[in-house]
């Protein structure tokens, strides 16, 4: 597995009493010792373990230890993950009581490929977290899809874990195959923009290769929002210049226009139930987060006020994640950091504190926040943990990311 570093996030604002799910963790409590140990000699076996170890660790629910810790240090572990390969293609994953013996969890894990073993590590690591009473860490099983550059006009699609640890290249055509959606909560379908002779948003079938056109755009087409049965999609389309905001329905194939602005407006996202949609638009001079109804004529309301450049959005439920850019630091170097905000409240929370971080995505459950980071030592793919304030991030190496979904 590749490097992960580890920090606490900065945050600069402040949270009300009722944003339960988004209180800072104030008091770290003891957290229960798990060893992690293998049977056998199977070469998958270590790497199942030590990604367990890292799955656990980054959960926040446990202090993990892997086989070859010393003796003292494994000293006052109270649970044992015991992993063996039971056979081909199946690893067991027996946890047990470290002083009673007494065995909570026996289990096999079966995988088609040896490829896919970083999912087993992260399957068993939901499963440890649950028998532990533990807050869900679903997301960890969640496929991540983006674009990777390849050579200037090419890019293929792939799809990899969490961790960037399993990749797999799903598009490769010597064409331009940007900003990849998952089209389901399943994910056993994308959509994604490929460069043909105009930008072309096509829906791929990732368990049986079939594809299907949605629509084409002379300026650009992108699929920016899914809703939560998949049937209906925002899209930024410029089929005339400038870029606006469509809500197209994937059952009756039709394709309605929600913003008409003689700038730019692109990067809806639902809202309020999927009546409304935040978006990124440059009516005030300068990109910024706006709020409006599924329609037309709805009016447009100004939801970010920090800031004056604000160019990249997110959302779930009722809160926001978006980009500003901020002032130069001493070295001239602008930084781009990560806010939440909610639509109900009246604060703003920082998440980054240095760096360019853009791209924020939510976790299916709201509870983690996936972005992409460039700094001056290294660009990484990170996770922000909103209800205990960690992040990790897990290098980029010789890897060039253009977009992505989770």
């Amino acid at each position: 597995m590749r490097i992960m570093w580890l920090f606490i996030a900065l945050s600069l604002g402040f949270l009300s009493a009722a944003d339960a799910t988004l209180d800072i963790v104030k008091t770290i409590e003891k957290l229960p010792k798990v060893l992690v140990s293998t049977i056998g000699n199977d070469p998958y076996l270590k790497k199942i373990a030590n990604l367990l170890v890292a799955d656990l660790k980054v959960s926040g629910h446990f202090n993990a230890l892997g086989a070859n810790v010393a003796a003292n240090e494994a000293q006052g572990a109270q649970l044992v993950v015991q992993l063996q390969a039971s056979q081909p293609n199946v690893i067991n994953a027996k946890l047990y009581n470290a002083t009673t013996k007494e065995v909570q969890s026996n289990k096999d894990y079966q995988f088609n490929t040896k490829e896919l073993y970083p999912f087993i590590a992260h399957k068993i690591a939901i499963d440890a977290n649950g028998i532990a009473n533990a807050a869900p860490i679903d997301w960890m099983a969640r496929m991540v899809v983006f674009s990777k550059f390849l050579r200037p006009g090419v890019t293929s699609i792939v799809v990899a874990d969490y961790t960037l640890t399993y990749q797999q290249e799903i598009i490769k055509n010597n064409l331009l195959n940007v900003f990849p959606k998952w089209a389901n909560a399943d994910q056993s379908a994308i959509y994604y923009t490929q460069y043909l002779r105009q930008p072309t948003i096509i829906k791929y079938n990732v368990r049986t290769g079939e594809s299907e056109v949605i629509t084409q755009s002379q300026g650009m087409a992108a699929v920016s929002s899914v809703s939560a049965n998949g049937r209906k999609l925002l899209l930024s389309l410029a089929p005339k210049g400038q870029t606006d905001i469509y809500l197209y329905d994937t059952k009756d194939k039709e394709l309605q226009r929600l913003t008409s602005y003689s700038g730019i407006d692109v990067m809806g996202n639902f809202v309020e139930n999927e009546k409304a949609m935040v978006f990124v638009s440059d009516r005030s001079g300068y990109p910024n987060v706006y709020l409006k109804k599924l329609s037309l004529n709805a009016p447009v309301e100004q939801v970010v006020f920090y800031s004056k450049n604000n160019d990249s959005v997110a959302s779930f439920g009722d809160y926001v994640v978006y980009v500003s850019r901020e002032e130069g630091d001493a070295n001239g170097q602008s930084p781009f950091n990560l806010h939440l905000i909610s639509l109900k409240g009246d604060y703003v929370r920082r998440l980054t504190a240095s760096g360019v971080n853009q791209m924020p995505r939510f976790s299916k459950d709201g509870k983690v926040v996936m972005f992409l980071k460039k700094a001056a030592a290294q660009n990484a793919l990170g996770v922000i943990l909103l209800e205990t304030n960690q992040s990790y991030l897990f290098p980029l190496e010789n890897l060039n990311v253009q977009s992505f979904d989770w």
